[in-house]
């Protein structure tokens, strides 16, 4: 494993982090059993940085990272998230709310003050009052937590967020589907030491290259249900191309792959290339996953033509199948 520093905050990361967004059954049941078998693994590999969210079923993500690493925080960076609870979302934005959810946060996973909590996906109306911004510079001085961030959807949103000069970090999608992050925002971050914590880089699954057409997905698992958007942005499923057009992209991106290469190999090791990035959060529900994203760190760079080529497969073929807000 290697590791990057997050930011300003100077924490150091792997470049690998567990998305934990699975671990609240959001994708299907997966029980304490698997879960604890992926955090075993996780931490063979070297993963030091977890990121959950106070809604991942509900809480359970949280009070399982909780139990399992209750009072080692200073061997890991767990960061948690603010802002999509049906008692905020999506326009509760108050400091006693917003405080009471953190406080919630806080006795789930056991470290106090909380190391890293992130603004989850808050509206852009809310982002451009920036009362919210407020709210989190007076909790962090309270002593709440130690640093915060913010988890946006869109690019528009992250230029926001990055006007706040406490912002430690940004979290976007950003994959070989979801590319403008690149030439819109990373200068930007890496010119206010904003580290950039990447989520969906496997576009929920699709740059791993195994799904087909005809792929079927379990009742709660937002690729079943959130296909087109029905219960959140559709940019956080498939990063937002349907999955009979992704399925077509992904068997021509094969050709970029060097011989030995699997697509996640590709997909993972082409974020890793900016320099912008701090920390990939891959989620797994199985042990082996985390072995094959973590992989990805020992492999070289991509060639400077290979990236060339897939930019302009990915502004040819790819943003006009994008179905959501860049």
């Amino acid at each position: 494993m290697k590791y990057r520093t997050l930011g300003k905050s100077g924490l150091r990361v792997s470049e690998i982090g567990l998305g934990c967004w699975q671990f609240g059954g959001d994708f299907g049941p997966v029980g304490e059993e698997t879960i604890e078998a992926i955090l075993d693994a996780a931490g063979a590999e070297g993963v030091n940085f977890y990121d959950t969210a106070d809604v991942y079923g509900a809480g359970r993500s949280e009070s399982l990272l909780g139990r399992r690493y209750a009072r080692r925080a200073q061997e890991m960076t767990i960061a948690t998230k603010v802002g999509r609870a049906p008692t905020i979302y999506p326009d509760n934005y108050s400091y006693e709310v917003v405080r009471e959810s953190i406080l919630a946060s806080a006795r789930r996973l056991d470290p106090a003050p909380l190391e890293l909590v992130q603004i989850h996906c808050a509206p852009a109306e809310e982002l451009r009052r920036g009362e919210i911004f407020e709210i989190m510079n007076r909790l962090q001085g309270e002593g709440l937590f130690r640093r915060w961030g913010a988890s946006v959807e869109t690019i528009e949103e992250a230029k926001i967020c990055l006007e706040q000069d406490d912002l430690v970090s940004l979290q976007i999608i950003f994959n070989l589907f979801r590319q403008d992050a690149a030439w819109e925002l990373f200068p930007q971050a890496e010119a206010a030491n904003v580290g950039i914590i990447v989520r969906l880089p496997l576009a929920s699954g699709l740059l791993t290259g195994k799904f087909r057409k005809d792929s079927t997905f379990s009742p709660e698992d937002h690729r079943n249900y959130n296909r087109d958007g029905a219960a959140f942005s559709v940019g956080e499923t498939f990063s937002g191309i349907l999955l009979e057009t992704g399925v077509d992209l992904v068997e021509a991106l094969r050709a970029f792959a060097p011989e030995g290469w699997g697509m996640a190999d590709l997909a993972l090791r082409w974020i890793l290339d900016h320099s912008a990035v701090s920390t990939v959060i891959a989620g797994c529900s199985k042990p082996e996953q985390v072995r094959s994203n973590t992989r990805a760190c020992a492999l070289p760079p991509l060639p400077a033509e290979t990236h060339k080529a897939l930019r302009t497969f990915y502004e040819t073929r790819v943003r006009p199948a994008i179905r959501c807000p860049i």
